[in-house]
């Protein structure tokens, strides 16, 4: 079997020059690259641990991909995703890789595609995927590998998709605040405009609100604390209550309504930690992070034994969080 050495010499060039070829560095010519590459094809050159992996006949690798945020909150979801996958696959003896978009952000299809088939990588569960995210859509449509979209409504023979009812879970929270404080005029923060999630949520709300014939005043918030902040600040006053698609925006929009010194109600979605921390009492949907991650893994492994692509929902709860709810 040919190694990289061999690769290097009949390319003619530097061993560590193959090396970046096969991790796609983007300081590598065009040129280099097919130079390289046209020799890995000669010579059936396969790297080591790919070349280890499947002459010992284990399973392909499940890839884990997170559109990993810059936010302590995002983070603590984040990292219930990644228990969750990691405790999953060790129980299911899947080898998982974890790879975040913005590793992937330059690159196109081909060499997305390229690197993870040189990774023996056979199923990918993804967290986070937006319309926004061509390159990652156009991945998932390819068919090319197994697939579990978590948060995203993608289905056909090789995708599943993994989720609690967003629909149901929105209205099932306004319905509580309504029922506690029978607002008229609502003021709704959505999320990213762009988010598959955040369909499903505003079509809730819009929906409750007619049924309930109330006003609906709705402002893009992007899922951001800040955002929120400000809107409730500008305008948070002129409304009886404000439902958030997230607790962040919840938290923000509770914030500034202490600023202001008024009350009205507020309530999130997600139940992460950090809504013990606002101050005061509201209600979210409490979502288990981690069951879903495992449910993913579950999903991608059912996939490689070559059953169907399915929707999965997961149940949720409305729940009320307070900072004794956070505290161990």
């Amino acid at each position: 079997m040919a190694g990289i050495k061999d690769v290097a010499r009949e390319a003619g060039v530097a061993v560590s020059t193959v090396s970046k070829v096969l991790n796609n560095y983007p300081n590598v010519s065009k040129e280099t690259k097919d130079k390289v590459n046209k020799a890995i094809k000669k010579l059936d050159f396969m790297p080591n641990a790919v070349a280890a992996a499947l002459s010992s006949k284990q399973p392909g690798r499940v890839a884990i991909l997170i559109n990993q945020m810059t936010n302590a909150s995002i983070d603590e979801v984040d990292m219930q995703y990644l228990s969750g996958a990691i405790l999953k696959a060790r129980e299911k003896k899947l080898d998982v890789i974890t790879l975040f978009f913005s590793m992937l952000g330059d690159k196109s299809l081909k060499e997305i595609t390229a690197y993870l088939k040189s990774q023996n990588v056979e199923a990918l569960v993804i967290f986070g995927l937006s319309k926004d995210d061509k390159v990652i859509m156009k991945l998932v449509e390819s068919g090319e590998f197994k697939t579990v979209c978590v948060d995203a409504p993608l289905v056909s023979d090789n995708t599943s998709c993994v989720w609690v009812d967003q629909y149901e879970a929105q209205y099932d929270v306004a319905e509580a605040l309504y029922k506690m404080n029978k607002p008229k005029k609502i003021l709704y923060l959505s999320g990213k405009k762009n988010s598959f999630v955040c369909e499903k949520r505003l079509q809730a709300v819009k929906d409750f609100c007619k049924k309930k014939k109330l006003t609906l005043k709705v402002e893009q918030a992007d899922f951001s604390e800040k955002k929120a902040r400000e809107i409730v600040l500008k305008i948070g006053a002129d409304y009886d209550a404000v439902i958030c698609a997230s607790d962040l925006c919840a938290i923000g929009a509770m914030m500034a309504l202490t600023k202001m010194d008024i009350f009205r109600p507020v309530c999130g979605f997600d139940g992460i930690s950090l809504m013990g921390y606002a101050g005061r009492q509201m209600t979210t949907v409490k979502q288990d992070f981690t069951e879903i991650a495992m449910t993913a893994v579950e999903e991608a492994e059912r996939l490689l034994l070559g059953e169907a692509g399915r929707e999965v929902i997961l149940p949720h709860k409305v729940v009320r969080i307070e900072y004794l709810d956070v505290i161990h």
